[in-house]
């Protein structure tokens, strides 16, 4: 159950990214500005995001049985259109890239459902290799625009929609629920509101939003950074970004693992430690061998396993009927976190020719979000589960 859970957010999500890898193309040949280019890698981001909230209570009720391959089936539709009919203009662009989002809100089906399976103990490990799933980018990053320039610009599409409807056959045929499985009895609504009022569920929304938040915005936009910035040709761009994807999909699993072993709070102590650091020093833009690229790896690595120990997190602190609903929150809050940097790197370069004050922004954010885990976060691992700490 967990491969094939893990291996649905893998498909999803690599329709979800198709957009970022031909972002440059799309600004060339569309005339679009940077913050037009950034604002179509974003939209699927942000829809995907705040789709996870009513997946996820919507998960809760039915369970990854249904839900898995109902969104695999729908998600090809936005996929074909954009494939097919959506590439000629920036508005059809928007529109199928806002329905694309549905590919991103597969996270919030998995999480839950990985979760009934595992006693609480193996659950950070457990949850960390569904979440290496978010490689599904690293497959769009590396596939996308060989695939466009060999068969043209539908190519990619095509093939992604038949991969997405073998996966919506494979879960309808395999998945099952966990025995046993807590099944909600209260309407959506009521369970949305009793979501809204656990301290849990908005402390690792701040924390998913800057760690895996992190992440999706380097994913979708550091191949216009590296372009830009050290004048790389699009492939080359592309390739380096994918390195960076698969790094961070490699430790999420380790950031679960090491917070079932030391403790969620200590692994995103040093993630975010890790992670002001190297964005201090990547804001005066270094030589990128070797000094740019350590620092976009360390900050891979530590995204990565971030993105890992906030769901530890949740996993301690939320009711076990509830994962699902506090998955959704939490998960929008990261997709979210994905949606605005993008826009403020690509209105910042616009404005400045420079990324440097959107990386010294990462550097104060991180910085804050540090003392807020050492701070908030550790009370709440202190006090004993209460209904306002579930």
């Amino acid at each position: 159950m967990l491969v094939l859970a893990t291996l649905g957010f893998t498909v999803n999500f690599w329709a979800w990214a198709l957009l970022s890898p031909l972002g440059p193309r799309f600004k060339g040949e569309l005339g679009l500005s940077s913050f037009q280019q950034a604002l179509l890698v974003a939209v699927p981001v942000v829809v995907g995001s705040v789709g996870r909230i009513p997946v996820g209570a919507l998960t809760d009720r039915f369970g990854g049985r249904v839900m898995f391959p109902a969104v695999s089936a729908i998600t090809i539709l936005p996929v074909l259109f954009l494939g097919l009919l959506g590439h000629g203009s920036l508005a059809a662009l928007l529109v199928g890239g806002f329905f694309l989002g549905l590919g991103g809100t597969t996270f919030a089906i998995g999480v839950p459902f990985v979760n009934a399976w595992y006693p609480p103990q193996r659950r950070g490990l457990a949850i960390g290799i569904f979440g290496a799933g978010m490689g599904g980018t690293a497959i769009s990053a590396l596939t996308t625009v060989p695939l466009a320039n060999s068969g043209g610009i539908a190519k990619p599409f095509v093939v992604t929609a038949i991969v997405l409807a073998g996966y919506a056959v494979l879960a309808a045929l395999l998945l099952r629920d966990a025995p046993g499985r807590a099944v909600p009895t209260e309407s959506v609504t009521r369970r949305m509101a009793d979501t809204a009022r656990l301290a849990a569920t908005w402390e690792a929304s701040w924390l998913y939003a800057i760690a895996f938040g992190g992440y999706v915005a380097f994913s979708v936009y550091l191949p216009a950074y590296l372009q830009e910035s050290y004048g790389l040709a699009q492939a080359d761009a592309a390739n380096r970004m994918a390195g960076f994807v698969l790094l961070a999909v490699v430790m999420r699993p380790v950031g679960g693992w090491l917070s079932d072993r030391l403790g969620p709070l200590r692994v995103l102590v040093a993630v975010f430690a890790v992670v002001t650091v190297c964005a201090v020093v990547q804001a005066f833009t270094p030589a990128l061998m070797p000094v740019g690229t350590i620092a976009f790896l360390s900050m891979a690595a530590a995204l990565g396993a971030g993105s890992g120990a906030v769901f530890a997190l949740v996993a301690l602190l939320a009711p076990g009927n509830k994962v699902g609903s506090v998955t959704g929150v939490v998960g929008a809050a990261g997709g979210l976190g994905g949606f605005v940097p993008p826009l403020v790197m690509g209105a910042l370069y616009g404005a400045f020719s420079s990324y440097a004050l959107g990386l010294a922004a990462l550097a104060v954010v991180s910085a804050a979000t540090l003392a807020f885990t050492l701070t908030t976060v550790r009370r709440s691992l202190l006090v004993p589960a209460g209904p306002s700490r579930g």
